[in-house]
């Protein structure tokens, strides 16, 4: 078969389309966001936002974050809209997507064990529980820890998780960070529980979806965004329609969505704080190779040898990662304790000028969202009078408050 050719800046853009930053984006919502990005990666650290709401946020704009809950798990027929399991790392996935990990849960049902050996009995418990008493969290079922250690889990906590791996029960929501679970007869819908497609076609829609999500992707980039291995995607890459590319620059064979290919890109480019875990750079590697943009979370780097900080988001614009910041929040103010650039952006006045504009709309926006009516930058590699003044000259749009 011959290969389309692109270059490095279309499969960028189609990247970036394919993410929901480039050209309309607000159609249909958080569901449809959801359904589009086919996984949302979760995570505990929370500085201005839960990773899952700043993923929203970034493509959506000011949404509510109880409206971006409801949609995420909202039970309007008395069914979640949507799952937690263990996709690229644990994740958010559209209720549709449950037979999909049939694979996943078939291979953990054959292993026996995960991380811990389960208790004989605590099972049986949890199933009864569950069955009386509806969704409950771990602490209502006997508790998380058997000590202080993190990893020191109590038999419940072993039991429910397993039974999450094997797909007996769901977590259908988080409250105060913790799951609840609940009976997967329950849970999902009943049309979807009884599909039971074996793991060639799993994997093949998993690939299907994941190449649809990135637009153009190499085989690591397929396998990494729902952690399949990468000779799984070469057993089923054939069935999943995505056409062959190559990709100027790229050393590696890529795939492409053909719906991508046949619609260039095309619309106005995001200007956003994007969190460590989004799926347009939680993939180190795609993200250098995609943006030449070396990124790396820093949240468990000892604070002296952090380069850009705690928890720095990169800082999309013109569809390019131009730097990054580290937030955080003191009563109303939203303070950047650093704001760094890379070196390209800053090289020219009129790059620098740019930067320092597309830096403090992003800003401006972040604020707003959260509660907060003032910006303030620690440190940054700009000007400190061009970052100021571009701060100061942000129009309303640009600080949220008519987008």
């Amino acid at each position: 078969m011959v290969e389309v050719e692109l270059s490095a800046d279309e499969a960028r853009r189609l990247q970036l389309r394919a993410q929901g930053f480039l050209g309309a984006r607000r159609k249909g919502g958080v569901p449809a966001m959801l359904e589009r990005l086919g996984a949302v990666q979760l995570d505990t650290i929370s500085v201005l936002a839960r990773s899952h709401e700043l993923v929203s946020y970034a493509r959506l704009g000011p949404v509510r974050r109880t409206a971006i809950e409801d949609a995420y798990w909202g039970r309007p027929n008395g069914t979640a809209g949507a799952f937690e399991y263990w996709a690229h790392a644990a994740s958010v996935l559209p209720m549709d997507t449950w037979p999909l990990f049939g694979f996943r849960r078939r291979a953990y049902l054959r292993r026996g064990w995960r991380w811990h050996k389960v208790p004989e009995g605590v099972c049986d418990e949890i199933r009864a529980r569950l069955k009386a008493d509806g969704p409950l969290t771990t602490r209502e079922l006997g508790g998380a820890k058997a000590s202080a250690d993190w990893w020191d889990w109590s038999d419940h906590k072993i039991g429910i998780e397993w039974l999450l791996d094997i797909g007996e029960v769901v977590c259908v929501q988080r409250v105060g960070w913790r799951r609840v679970y609940d009976l997967a007869e329950r849970a999902v819908p009943s049309g979807l529980l009884a599909q039971d497609p074996d793991d060639d076609a799993c994997l093949t829609e998993l690939v299907t979806r994941a190449g649809r999500a990135l637009g153009v992707a190499t085989r690591a980039d397929l396998a990494d965004y729902y952690r399949v291995k990468q000779d799984q995607v070469d057993r089923v890459i054939d069935g999943t329609g995505l056409v062959p590319v190559a990709v100027a620059g790229w050393s590696q064979r890529a795939w492409a969505d053909p719906e991508a290919l046949d619609d260039p890109p095309r619309g106005r480019h995001a200007t956003t704080l994007l969190s460590p875990f989004d799926s347009l750079v939680w993939d180190r590697a795609r993200t250098s190779r995609v943006f030449g943009f070396d990124h790396r979370l820093e949240a468990y780097v000892p604070k002296a040898k952090r380069v850009h900080g705690y928890f720095a988001m990169p800082l999309l614009s013109g569809g390019r990662l131009l730097g990054r910041v580290d937030p955080a929040r003191e009563g109303r103010t939203l303070i950047a304790r650093q704001a760094s650039l890379e070196p390209w952006a800053t090289r020219t006045p009129a790059r620098a000028e740019a930067s320092a504009a597309a830096l403090a709309t992003a800003l401006w926006r972040a604020a707003t969202w959260v509660g907060c009516d003032d910006v303030h930058v620690d440190r940054t590699d700009l000007p400190q009078s061009l970052l100021t003044a571009a701060l100061k000259a942000a129009t309303p749009t640009e600080r949220g408050a008519s987008t």
